[in-house]
C-alpha cells in the first residue's frame, strides 16, 4: 500500500458544492450531505478504507465489527472538520466552542518570551480548534507545512474564504523555511508542526508506536532539539458537534536530543489515539 504523497485530495467541485451549502442553508444541512457523500467513501474507497481496517483491527486491536463502525465514522468525522474550517474562515465561528486542558502552559510559553513549538498530528482538526485559541492566547500562529495543495482548490478556497488566519511556513528544498522558524520564535510566536507524516525518501526516525514499529519524520524533532524555546505536544479532538477539546502536555525547557523528544510524542500520541481512534486521518499504512 502506499505511504502519503504530501498531497491533499478532493476536487474543486466538492469544495464549491460544501461551501454554497455552508453559506446558503447552513452548517447543520451540510452536515446532512456528509453523511451521503461520507457514505459513498466508506463503499467505495478501498485503499483508505483497508488501511484504517488494519489500523484499528491490528494496532488498536478493535474487532472486525467494531472496525467497520470506527471507519465509516471516521469518514464522517473527517468531512466534519473540512466543513468546520471552511466554516469558521467564512464568518460562522460562533457557532463553535472549545475547552482547553492545561491552557496556562501555552499561557506560561507566551510569557516567558522565547517563542514556542507546538509539535502536533493529523488526528482531529487542529487548525480549527487553533482558531479558536488564537484570540485568547497570542495574535500569531505558524504552521510549518508543505505547500501541496491542489493548486486550484487552494486559489477558491483562498478567494472564497480569504484563507487561514495561520501564517503558513512552507518547506523548501534550499530550507529557507529554518530561518522563518527561527524568525518567529524570535517574535514570541508558536510555531506549529505536525509531525506524524514523512514522504518518502525523506530523513525519517523509526519508532515503537503501538506496539509496531513506525517511521516518523525526522524534521520536526531536529528544529525542536535546536531552538532555545520550549516544546509542548498540542492535539485538538472534535467532541461534539460544535465543539472542540484542546490539550497541551507539560513544556519541555531543558536540552534534549531528537530521539527524546520523538519519545515522549509518541508516548502521548499513543495515549490520544487510544482516546480518540476515530479521529485517527491518516489514511495509508503507517507502520514500517
Amino acid at each position: 500500500m502506499s505511504r502519503w504523497d504530501g498531497k491533499t485530495k478532493g476536487s474543486l467541485t466538492g469544495y464549491k458544492i460544501f461551501l454554497f451549502f455552508i453559506n446558503s442553508l447552513g452548517l447543520d444541512f451540510a452536515y446532512g450531505l456528509l453523511r451521503i457523500v461520507t457514505f459513498y467513501y466508506f463503499l467505495f474507497a478501498a485503499k483508505p478504507k483497508k488501511a484504517l481496517l488494519d489500523f484499528y483491527q491490528n494496532a488498536l486491536h478493535f474487532p472486525a465489527s467494531v472496525s467497520k463502525k470506527l471507519v465509516r465514522r471516521n469518514f464522517f468525522i473527517f468531512g466534519q472538520t473540512l466543513v468546520d474550517r471552511a466554516a469558521f474562515l467564512l464568518g460562522k465561528d460562533k457557532k463553535f466552542t472549545l475547552t482547553f486542558e492545561n491552557e496556562q502552559y501555552l499561557i506560561d510559553i507566551r510569557e516567558g518570551g522565547r517563542g514556542g513549538i507546538l509539535l502536533s498530528a493529523h488526528l482531529g482538526n487542529w487548525e480549527t480548534a487553533g482558531n479558536l485559541l488564537k484570540g485568547r492566547i497570542t495574535p500569531t500562529i505558524n504552521i510549518v507545512m508543505l505547500d501541496a495543495e491542489v493548486e486550484n482548490i487552494k486559489k477558491y478556497m483562498d478567494m472564497s474564504t480569504g484563507g487561514s488566519r495561520f501564517k503558513v511556513i512552507a518547506i523548501k528544498n534550499d530550507l529557507s523555511h529554518i530561518i522563518s522558524i527561527r524568525n518567529a520564535l524570535i517574535n514570541n510566536e508558536f510555531v506549529a508542526i505536525h509531525s506524524d507524516r514523512y514522504l518518502e525518501g525523506a530523513k525519517f526516525i523509526e519508532m515503537d508506536f503501538l506496539g509496531k514499529k513506525a517511521k516518523f519524520p525526522y524534521g520536526p524533532f531536529i528544529i525542536a532539539s535546536k531552538f532555545d524555546a520550549p516544546v509542548t505536544f498540542v492535539f485538538a479532538a472534535k467532541n461534539g458537534t460544535y465543539s472542540y477539546h484542546l490539550s497541551a502536555t507539560l513544556p519541555i525547557t531543558g536540552k534534549l536530543k531528537p530521539e527524546e523528544i520523538a519519545a515522549l510524542y509518541v508516548k502521548e500520541l499513543e495515549l490520544k489515539v487510544k482516546q480518540y481512534p476515530e479521529q485517527w486521518f491518516n489514511y495509508f499504512n503507517f507502520f514500517s
